[in-house]
């Protein structure tokens, strides 16, 4: 079975597309935005090319999918798999009147954003789900949502779980410029308003008035153009006297993981929330915001510490709470390594998806 996938955004997606891809019995073909690295892919697919995106929906969209749909005719793929809102609308274009099965995955609804556009994202997705055969719901929170807007027929929406590969996890050292014995709390995720790195950095000014030894790290960057975000972000920690590093993008956030004491990710809407099950998996300690897909992940005081979205005292409070109490930190961390082995392997991921596609076909 020959599978073309189509990837712009980076970040969960990458890291979703190298756990798929690894565990797949198909003919992979990736078709990549300009923000991923061609050399990243060549040992996991069959075929990998580079095309410039725009990350938005206009004139350009229209002249990208012509452009796709020219590489879509010249692989002849069964299947053409399309990986977040921007490259399903572009994909969706392109496979107008092909002769492919299409299969779509928003990773989180961009209707569930804080966004003005809110109205505008749901007509859109209404309008293309008619040019898809199945929609993939990486949790069933997405589902929920997918239907309270009426965006297709129940059906159409399948949910696969994310997963993660925990065959194939080791513990890598990474030199990191932090000094020894230090505290040291951390999220991983894209610097973006979603992400919530302010809130991160509200949360430490917090933690490091109770933890004067503390150290945090975001691991992770702006996408492209961005830049004066980080710069809005560094220049918070500072003014908070904040010990922050920010590591860029890197190809291995575990190894980063794996030197965190408290993980965190207070997002403010998540469609699924991959850091958790990979936090669970080097076994960090969870606090995360109580929104959209969380929840079903973490049961609150069990594998994970929940609180409200945008409070970053609370958020604080879990921290120092972890940090004091190291039979409730190791009773998390070994709840959540429970949770993700039970839960959230990346092979049974590849199986679901590879399912979905024969029965379409």
């Amino acid at each position: 079975m020959k599978v073309l996938h189509v990837a712009e955004c980076i970040g969960g997606v990458d890291r979703y597309l190298r756990c798929l891809l690894k565990y797949s019995s198909c003919e992979n073909i990736m078709i990549l935005s300009q923000l991923y690295k061609k050399e990243d892919y060549e040992g996991l697919a069959d075929h990998v090319e580079i095309m410039h995106m725009t990350h938005g929906m206009g004139a350009s969209a229209i002249k990208e999918a012509k452009e796709l749909r020219g590489k879509i005719k010249k692989y002849n793929p069964d299947v053409v798999y399309a990986h977040s809102s921007i490259a399903g609308a572009v994909t969706r274009m392109a496979c107008i009147g092909l002769n492919v099965k299409v299969v779509y995955n928003p990773h989180g609804w961009s209707f569930n954003m804080e966004s003005r556009k809110k109205k505008t994202f749901i007509a859109l997705e209404k309008l293309m789900a008619h040019f898809c055969d199945a929609i993939i719901c990486i949790s069933e929170a997405e589902k929920v949502s997918a239907l309270r807007e009426g965006i297709c027929k129940e059906d159409k929406l399948h949910v696969i779980e994310n997963g993660i590969d925990i065959e194939g996890y080791r513990k890598e050292e990474v030199a990191l410029p932090i000094p020894e014995d230090v505290f040291v709390v951390g999220m991983v995720g894209r610097i973006c308003r979603q992400k919530a790195p302010d809130v991160f950095v509200k949360m430490a000014g917090e933690v490091h008035k109770e933890i004067k030894n503390s150290f945090f790290i975001i691991v992770g960057d702006v996408l492209e153009g961005r830049e004066e975000e980080r710069k809005e972000i560094e220049q918070l920690a500072e003014k908070l006297g904040v010990n922050l590093f920010i590591t860029g993008w890197v190809n291995n956030p575990m190894a980063y993981m794996s030197k965190f004491d408290v993980g965190c990710l207070l997002s403010r809407w998540e469609g699924f929330g991959l850091a958790i099950p990979e936090y669970m998996l080097a076994g960090v300690p969870i606090v995360a915001t109580k929104v959209d897909a969380i929840p079903y992940l973490i049961e609150d005081g069990v594998n994970g510490m929940l609180v409200e979205k945008d409070d970053w005292d609370s958020a604080a409070e879990k921290v120092v709470e972890l940090a004091n109490d190291e039979d409730k930190r190791k009773e998390i961390v070994a709840n959540g390594l429970r949770t993700v082995k039970e839960r959230f392997d990346a092979r049974r991921v590849a199986k679901e998806c590879e399912e979905l596609y024969e029965g379409l076909i």
